[in-house]
């Protein structure tokens, strides 16, 4: 029943948004990967699953906020039971690690859809990246890392809008960024937040 309504919402997506996908280079089927993405509004995450093939899709679980999602009844039973949804709780709202649970499913062999900035932008382009994606990158390194690029989503549905507006998107997925032995902290961050970027502007 999951995966028939997981199914349905991404077609639902594609007929709404388009969520036309646009690829720089060829992604191949079996590679655990990690999905990193600006973020404008609630549609963002099931535009991205809209815009993989199946074969691509399977494995993936989209990296939430608890405290939104969690926070009715419908939206918990669209994470939990169609979406499968990785929790994490925002700085100050719980304790340990938030990165633990998108440890946990990377072990398990889950693919991630993860936005850096850590909360929707107002802007053309995303904020600065939070450290998160450069610690899983060093811990899991045998995982993709592959930069994401929505385009006309925070039109679709602005912030504090709950109805989506119909409007033709486009998901563009980046050559898988690689890790440079040695490199700091605020430049891999800065490499990465420029990859998206790149991807919205060619």
């Amino acid at each position: 029943m999951s995966s028939l309504l997981r199914t349905a919402l991404v077609w639902l997506v594609r007929i709404v948004v388009g969520a036309h996908p646009r690829y720089m280079s060829a992604l191949a089927t079996g590679r655990q990967r990690i999905y990193f993405s600006n973020h404008t509004s609630h549609v963002d995450t099931m535009a991205i699953l809209a815009a993989l093939p199946a074969r691509l899709r399977r494995g993936v679980r989209p990296v939430a906020a608890r405290d939104y999602w969690d926070s009715s009844s419908l939206r918990s039973f669209v994470a939990r039971r169609v979406l499968d949804v990785v929790f994490v709780d925002r700085q100050g709202q719980g304790t340990g690690d938030p990165l633990d649970p998108l440890r946990e499913a990377l072990r398990e062999g889950a693919s991630l859809v993860i936005f850096p900035e850590g909360t929707r932008g107002a802007g053309p382009e995303p904020g600065s990246f939070r450290s998160g994606i450069f610690r899983l990158s060093g811990e899991f390194p045998d995982v993709e890392l592959v930069p994401v690029n929505l385009s006309n989503l925070n039109r679709v549905m602005p912030k504090g809008k709950v109805i989506p507006v119909p409007l033709l998107c486009r998901v563009g997925f980046g050559t898988p960024l690689e890790r440079v032995p040695g490199e700091e902290k605020d430049a891999f961050l800065q490499r990465a937040r420029d990859a998206v970027i790149t991807m919205g502007n060619s």
